[in-house]
């Protein structure tokens, strides 16, 4: 498999993913830290937050990009900022802060992977202005120190969760999740007009989970409403549900993501673009 070649001549294959964010992409941040201990192995797979490889793996093999080629700093439990969880889990922010102050000049042929805001909602931020804002001061970081191509994800229906949709915060965390995305689509709209040169392309993780939510059978799925796992174990057919635990999916979903990723980036980071 070869790496996503883009035919215009100003711009480079990309070699190599370099990824901020929370549980959702952590590949095993959490689990080095805590010497294996958590997440747990098993039920959840080596360090991820899942029952197998999750979406930034998946991207990065239809990019034809190894393992080496993936530089992943997500941290279970981030959220945008600086810190949380009592200072011990590096935000998006101190993430990409961290990073840049080791990497003076960064490589314009990397793709810098940004997803993270959940956790602040969910952790009980009823204001999505410090949120987003996080999100772009972390794109402006990179930009200001040579990044070219960012992949940034939009936030799924935190309402709609299998450890949230029958709560009282409900109703709240989906119109939280609503504005957060259209302040975060504004946001890179301005960006991008005042910053032509930096290429960017967005994962809409909301649409998708919503599209999967309404027609399940698109996907193969038959469950997208309750967890996989449960206190008794998890169930036998994983690849049919939607979530693997109460706020993430499985695998399979996974898989999908990193799948829309991919086309995300064909059709945004070149209109040229080709494998």
């Amino acid at each position: 498999m070869t790496a996503l070649i883009l035919s215009t001549q100003r711009i480079e294959p990309i070699t190599e993913l370099v990824v901020f964010g929370d549980s959702l992409s952590d590949t095993g941040t959490v689990f080095r830290a805590t010497g294996g201990a958590y997440p747990p192995d098993p039920p959840y797979f080596q360090g991820r937050y899942s029952n197998g490889r999750v979406w930034v793996e998946y991207l990065a093999e239809q990019l034809g990009l190894a393992a080496s080629q993936i530089r992943n700093f997500a941290c279970g439990g981030a959220t945008s900022g600086n810190y949380s969880n009592g200072g011990l889990v590096p935000g998006l922010v101190r993430q990409v802060n961290s990073f840049t102050q080791t990497h003076s000049q960064i490589q314009s042929s990397s793709l810098y992977v940004l997803w993270a805001g959940a956790n602040d909602y969910l952790q009980g931020a009823n204001d999505t202005t410090a949120p987003v804002k996080n999100v772009m001061n972390a794109i402006d970081s990179l930009s200001a120190a040579g990044a070219k191509r960012v992949l940034v994800a939009n936030l799924p229906n935190l309402g709609q969760l299998p450890a949230t949709r029958n709560n009282a915060n409900s109703a709240s965390l989906t119109a939280l999740t609503q504005t957060h995305n259209q302040k975060l689509r504004q946001s890179l709209k301005v960006l991008s007009q005042q910053q032509p040169e930096l290429e960017i392309a967005v994962l809409d993780a909301n649409a998708l989970y919503q599209s999967a939510i309404t027609d399940p059978a698109k996907f193969a799925f038959t469950n997208v409403t309750s967890a996989c796992m449960n206190g008794s174990g998890s169930c036998e057919t994983p690849d049919q549900f939607l979530f693997w635990d109460g706020i993430h999916p499985t695998t399979a979903a996974h898989q999908i993501l990193g799948k829309h990723a991919f086309a995300a980036i064909e059709t945004h980071l070149s209109s040229n673009a080709r494998r």
